[in-house]
């Protein structure tokens, strides 16, 4: 099972979104764990490295929701380890 951790700029974003956006975000992060599980990334997920962050990663929750993203060591072995960075707009680019 992949587990995750939030950082401390991630919950305070988080916390800033309606619970409309929230529970669009929760959603999305239920289908990447099961993609997780499966090894496999659908593609409307449209995951994919951000430019000029090495090891962070952008995921699209909503059509102007982005979240970013990097794995830790695992907790579990076998397991991925997300560390969530910043959830927001596209804005969140600027420093993911």
């Amino acid at each position: 099972m992949p587990t995750y951790e939030w950082q401390p700029r991630f919950r305070r974003e988080f916390q800033r979104l309606t619970p409309r956006q929230q529970r669009a975000f929760l959603d999305t992060v239920h289908k990447l764990v099961s993609d997780l599980r499966a090894a496999d990334l659908r593609a409307g997920l449209r995951m994919k490295h951000v430019s000029g962050h090495p090891g962070v990663y952008e995921l699209t929750w909503a059509p102007d929701g982005r979240a970013t993203f990097s794995l830790g060591d695992e907790v579990h072995p076998g397991h991925p380890h997300v560390i969530w960075r910043c959830v927001g707009t596209h804005d969140i680019l600027d420093e993911p």
